[in-house]
C-alpha cells in the first residue's frame, strides 16, 4: 500500500487542497515578477504588490464598492451569508464577482482558484488567515472593519493603484448631501436609524456608515452613550427612546409593511414619518455607491412631504 493510500482521507484532502493553494500562490507570484509592483503599507507592515492589480479578491463590504466605484470589478468576494450572495445594489459589474464564503469565513480554496494577484482584508477580521492568504497572492489588511468608511475607501482606492480616486469619489457623495441640505432644509430635525436584531433593536450612531449620512443631510441624530462603538441595542420595550422627527428601519424587503418590528408598529402614532429602507446598502453597503443609495432613499423620503 502506497503511503498517500495509508493516510486518512480527511487529511489526503487536506494535504491535497493546501497543495494546490501553494502551487497557485507559486503560479501567483510568478505572474507578479512579471508586473510593475511597490511596496505598500498596511496593518502587517509592508508588501510588494502589483501597481496595477488585475484580478482582486476583496473581502470587506467597503472593499468590493469602492472597487466597483472605481471601475475595477474583483475577481471575487466573500458576501454577508450564503443565501444572500452579491448584493443587487451594485449593478451588472456585482454578478461578475465570484463569491467566495462569507466576511467572516472566506473560503481559501476558491479564493486560490481566482489566481489573483492581489487579496485585501482586515486585521480585526481576517488575521488568522493571513500567512495562507498570502500563500496564495500578496495580500495587505486594513486594520480594522469598523475604521471610518471613508478612511477605508481610502485605503482600497490606494491599493488598487488610485492615489486620487477615493478624494473624488467622496466629493460626489459629499456634493449630493449638500444639494439635499440646500434643497429640503432639515438642520436641527433630529432622525433615528433602527437595525432590527434577534431580539434587541439596534440604533446606529453618527460615526456609523448610515448614521453619519443621515448627518451628512442635516439630520441630527440624539445623543445617547454610544460606548465607542457605531451603534446601541435596546430592548423592544425600550422602542419609544428611538423616536426622533424621521425614523429609518432596515429590511431585508422594505416593500413589505409587516417587515417593520411589532414593538414599532404597535407605538406608531410615536413614530410618524417612518420608512423602511434596504439592508443590503444602508447597513452592508458601505462605500459611495451605497452612499448614494442611502441618499436617494432619504431625498425620496423627503419628497413625499
Amino acid at each position: 500500500m502506497s503511503l498517500s493510500n495509508a493516510l486518512p482521507r480527511r487529511l489526503r484532502t487536506f494535504l491535497s487542497v493546501a497543495g494546490a493553494v501553494a502551487l497557485l500562490g507559486t503560479a501567483a507570484t510568478a505572474a507578479l515578477a512579471q508586473d510593475e509592483t511597490h511596496m505598500f503599507a498596511h496593518a502587517r507592515g509592508e508588501t510588494e504588490i502589483p501597481v496595477h492589480p488585475k484580478r482582486v479578491v476583496v473581502m470587506e463590504p467597503v472593499q468590493l464598492d469602492t472597487a466597483i466605484a472605481l471601475g475595477m470589478t474583483p475577481v471575487g468576494s466573500p458576501s454577508l451569508n450564503a443565501s444572500v450572495g452579491i448584493p443587487d445594489y451594485l449593478g451588472e459589474e456585482g454578478k461578475k464577482v465570484t463569491v467566495v464564503g462569507t466576511f467572516p469565513q472566506p473560503k481559501l480554496e476558491a479564493i486560490a482558484a481566482l489566481r489573483p494577484d492581489l487579496i485585501i482584508g482586515t486585521e480585526s477580521r481576517h488575521s488568522a488567515y493571513y500567512n495562507q492568504l498570502s500563500s496564495i497572492a500578496p495580500t495587505v489588511f486594513m486594520p480594522a472593519h469598523t475604521d471610518p468608511w471613508r478612511d477605508n475607501m481610502q485605503f482600497t482606492a490606494k491599493a488598487l493603484g488610485s492615489e486620487t480616486g477615493a478624494d473624488q469619489l467622496l466629493a460626489k457623495y459629499d456634493q449630493r448631501c449638500e444639494e439635499i441640505k440646500k434643497r429640503y432644509h432639515v438642520e436641527g430635525k433630529t432622525v433615528q436609524f433602527i437595525r432590527p436584531r434577534d431580539t434587541v433593536l439596534s440604533i446606529y450612531a453618527p460615526g456609523s456608515f448610515a448614521g453619519g449620512t443621515l448627518e451628512c443631510v442635516g439630520f441630527k441624530i440624539p445623543d445617547r452613550v454610544w460606548d465607542n462603538s457605531i451603534s446601541s441595542s435596546i430592548s423592544p420595550e425600550l422602542v419609544l427612546d428611538a423616536t426622533a422627527d424621521y425614523v429609518f428601519v432596515a429590511s431585508t424587503n422594505p416593500a413589505d409593511p409587516t417587515s417593520i418590528p411589532p414593538s414599532i408598529l404597535a407605538n406608531k402614532a410615536s413614530f410618524p414619518k417612518l420608512f423602511a429602507v434596504d439592508t443590503a446598502y444602508w447597513v452592508s453597503g458601505v462605500g459611495s455607491i451605497g452612499g448614494m443609495a442611502v441618499l436617494d432613499d432619504i431625498e425620496k423620503a423627503l419628497a413625499e412631504e
